[in-house]
């Protein structure tokens, strides 16, 4: 008889942290959901990229959904698929850099746990920003 190891617990904390961190648009703080050497795949609609590091996946959902005047959430969800956490988010925005249109933006992204139990490695898709009311 072979002995099994169980899968390590899912870390809802830090993905529950990290939700409450993006809901607010304080960016600078989803650093307390990451592993020091946390990575970020994102799948954008123009474009595939990575950061490596903390700060600098801080800072890369800064530049992808900051710099507008209106920011809020609409959705969240935290699952599991396997042991993976999964983490997924609506956000209403308008104003800044967008121009005085209402858009949408729905990101959906799969992380695994560090030592720690925060976020390590993080793979994401875009929907990129969609206007809520198209021109008729």
């Amino acid at each position: 008889m072979t002995a099994r190891t169980a899968p390590p617990d899912p870390q809802f904390a830090a993905a529950g942290l990290f939700l409450e961190k993006l809901a607010a648009a304080d960016f600078d703080q989803l650093a307390v959901a990451l592993e020091p050497d946390a990575t970020l795949r994102a799948l954008l609609p123009r474009r595939y990229r990575e950061w490596e590091g903390r700060e600098a996946v801080c800072e890369a959902f800064a530049a992808l959904l900051g710099g507008t005047d209106v920011y809020e959430i609409l959705d969240a969800t935290v699952g599991l698929v396997g042991t993976r956490l999964q983490l997924s988010w609506r956000l209403h925005v308008r104003g800044g850099r967008l121009g005085p249109d209402d858009f949408v933006v729905e990101q959906y992204g799969y992380a695994d746990a560090g030592p720690t139990g925060r976020i390590q490695s993080f793979s994401l898709v875009c929907s990129g920003f969609c206007k809520e009311h198209p021109d008729a």
